[in-house]
């Protein structure tokens, strides 16, 4: 199962669970816009090629909409340095945007320092995982210098988390695989990495599970933080970034939990409550749920 799938899925469990209007569930399933854009440019060689874009605008009851950028899958990582192309990127949207409205920092997040990006950023996901992990751990009456870790994956977040552990190892789990982990948890510090299917074997195991839409959110916490302060025209030290950081990710477990004890569910389906529902009492507010 894709990852959208599973997510409406998920969505879907906890508008039941919530007990959503049919309407409000509809709604907030089915994208506010969609745009698809096509590119003719010329390249070196005098021809011509094109290529088409999409862009979904999901919801903005809330307030502003942020999501990441993807490229094809035939983009080849190899042929270039994926960090500078994403700096060289955002960039190029920055500059684009400000032509037509004035100097625009917070349009664009996860820029170089120099372009108005924030410190702390680059750690941020690593980091967030491991304030996750401390506020499970606090909740178990755990300790992280008493627990053994494997980390799947040594990347960014990979790399980060691990080192950060340190100082207080690829693959999907799915019915296959998700009978042999002996783990008693689980932070999940990648996007989608139990399939639906493992997640209920997993369940019935006793496994505990820091759902991926809570547990790798520091990357996309701080990059908030990087709006907040390209709005306000000031800098945090990296030493608030990481305590705000913190402050989020801790209140965000709690309030996870709460949604767990008050509708009797495991903390994936604690933390789409919680989101679904802030989203759907917007929604209402606003009036747009005829």
């Amino acid at each position: 199962m894709n990852a959208l799938a599973a997510t409406n899925r998920n969505f879907r469990h906890a508008a039941r669970i919530l007990g959503l209007d049919a309407k409000i569930e509809k709604s907030l399933l089915i994208p506010f816009r969609e745009i698809k854009v096509e590119c003719t440019i010329p390249k070196d060689d005098g021809t011509l090629v094109s290529y088409v874009g999409f862009r979904v605008q999901h919801d903005n009851a809330r307030g502003p909409m942020k999501g990441g950028i993807r490229y094809h899958p035939e983009v080849d990582p190899d042929e270039h340095q994926t960090w500078e192309l994403m700096h060289r990127l955002w960039q190029w949207i920055l500059d684009e945007y400000s032509k037509f409205h004035g100097h625009s920092p917070a349009i664009v997040t996860g820029k170089p320092i120099d372009l108005g990006g924030s410190l702390g950023r680059e750690a941020a996901t690593g980091r967030g995982v491991v304030f996750a992990t401390e506020a499970l751990r606090n909740e178990y009456g755990k300790s992280i210098k008493d627990m053994t870790f494997a980390i799947q994956g040594f990347g960014n977040v990979g790399s980060w988390a691990a080192k950060l552990i340190h100082e207080r190892g690829g693959g999907v789990l799915n019915r296959e695989n998700a009978g042999k982990v002996r783990a008693k948890f689980i932070i999940e510090a990648a996007n989608h990495p139990t399939d639906p299917e493992a997640d209920e074997i997993l369940s019935k195991k006793g496994v505990i599970i820091l759902p991926d839409i809570y547990a790798n959110a520091g990357g996309v916490t701080v990059s908030y933080f990087e709006w907040v302060q390209n709005i306000q025209g000031f800098m945090w030290d990296e030493e608030k970034v990481n305590n705000e950081l913190k402050r989020y990710m801790t209140r965000a477990f709690h309030n996870i939990k709460s949604m767990c004890q008050s509708h009797n569910c495991n903390l994936r389906m604690g933390a789409f409550t919680l989101g679904v529902n802030r989203v759907a009492r917007a929604t209402v507010l606003r009036g747009w749920e005829a």
